[in-house]
Formats: C-alpha cells, structure tokens, sequence
C-alpha cells in the first residue's frame, strides 16, 4: 500500500497508525506532492489540504499502475462518498475509524469489495498528526490554514473543503486567535514558517524492512 497526501507529517502519520498491523497491511511508500512510483495494490489518499470528492484524479494518482483508490476523510457527506465511488475510487473511510477499522476497509477493497465509511461518526477522534497540531490547532483549523497558506480564498476553501462559507470563517477566527495573527497576510507567513506549504518527498518503504 501507498500513502499519498501532500503533507509529510501526515503521510508519516498515518503510515505510523497502521504500523501496528504491518502483518496485514504493509506500507511500502510515502508521497508527499509526487505520484505514486511502485504498482501497489491499494493507495490511501488522505484529503488533508487536497482536492476532494470527484475533483480528485485518480489516473494521476494511480499513473498508469492498477492500484485501487481508498479516499480517506473528515468530509463523509453521502452526496461526496458517491460522486467520488462515481469517479472510480473503490473505497471512502472517515478519519473517525480506528486503525483496525482503516485497515480492515483496505482489506475489503483489495478483496474487491466497494467500502463506504457509513452514517457519520464522533470527528474528535484521534487520526494521527496534522500540521500545526502542536500549535492547539484542531484538524479543520489546520486544514484551513494549509489552505489559506497555498493562497485560497474563503470560498475556495469552502468549495474544496464541502463546508459551509460560514464554517470556513469560523474555523479562520479560531485558527487565528490559536496562532495569535489578525490579517490573512501574517497567516500565510506564519503557515509557511511553521510546515503549512505543500512538501514534495517520496519515502519507499518507510518500515526500513
């Protein structure tokens, strides 16, 4: 399997929350801003700071290998789930799934199984690091701020979030209130400085087996 997200730390993440299942999954690269290398058999995309729902490409993701796509997600809205199963993803797992849980839809899908992540679930729980989480930051106001710090507006993060306009600036004022910053400019700064632009690194096999 493959991790493929933007964001180092979060890639490591979740590469490190599946470590203890390494008998039934094995994680054998990590991408961070690059394409998948190797022909693995499933990638699990995290949508942390990405595009989402049927705006994520899938042939790019898979370049031109037969892995099959598992989006892995806070957003579990029904009308998201199934436009991005439409689009050709085999599986969509909420970020409220324990390991077990995430290992057990990957296992699904690779038997061939079409996974979906079920009525929504507690978003408090733990999926791993985010970038700023040391900050006080929660996951959607980290996410916000890697996207404000990739240079999108409001309403571009709210379209690519599938939040709400008014969520989105909820989430900005607690961000910023976390990060002790009034205008959008030292935002972006400050995300720069502290791990909020994209990465670009590919780690194969990051057990070191």
């Amino acid at each position: 399997m493959a991790i493929v997200n933007d964001y180092e730390v979060v890639v490591a993440g979740v590469a490190a929350m599946l470590e203890p299942y390494a008998e039934r999954v094995l994680v054998v690269e990590l991408d961070a801003g690059m394409s998948v290398s190797q022909d693995v058999d499933v990638i699990l995309y995290d949508t942390f700071g990405q595009v989402q729902g049927d705006g994520v490409d899938l042939e790019d993701l898979v370049h031109g290998g037969r892995a099959k796509v598992v989006i892995y997600s806070w957003n579990v809205q029904p009308e998201l789930v199934d436009r991005s199963i439409a689009k050709g993803a085999r599986g969509y797992v909420s970020k409220a799934f324990t390991a077990e849980e995430v290992v057990a839809a990957v296992e699904s899908v690779h038997g061939g199984d079409v996974v979906r992540p079920g009525p929504p679930a507690d978003t408090s729980a733990d999926a791993g690091p985010w970038p700023g989480r040391e900050h006080g930051l929660s996951a959607r106001e980290a996410e916000v701020i890697a996207l404000i710090t990739q240079g999108l507006s409001n309403q571009e993060i709210a379209d690519r979030s599938y939040l709400s306009i008014n969520s989105v600036k909820t989430y900005v004022r607690t961000a910023y209130r976390k990060i002790d910053v009034t205008r959008r400019s030292q935002a972006v700064v400050w995300g720069m400085t502290h791990g909020f632009s994209p990465d670009r690194v590919r780690i194969l096999d990051p057990t070191g087996q």
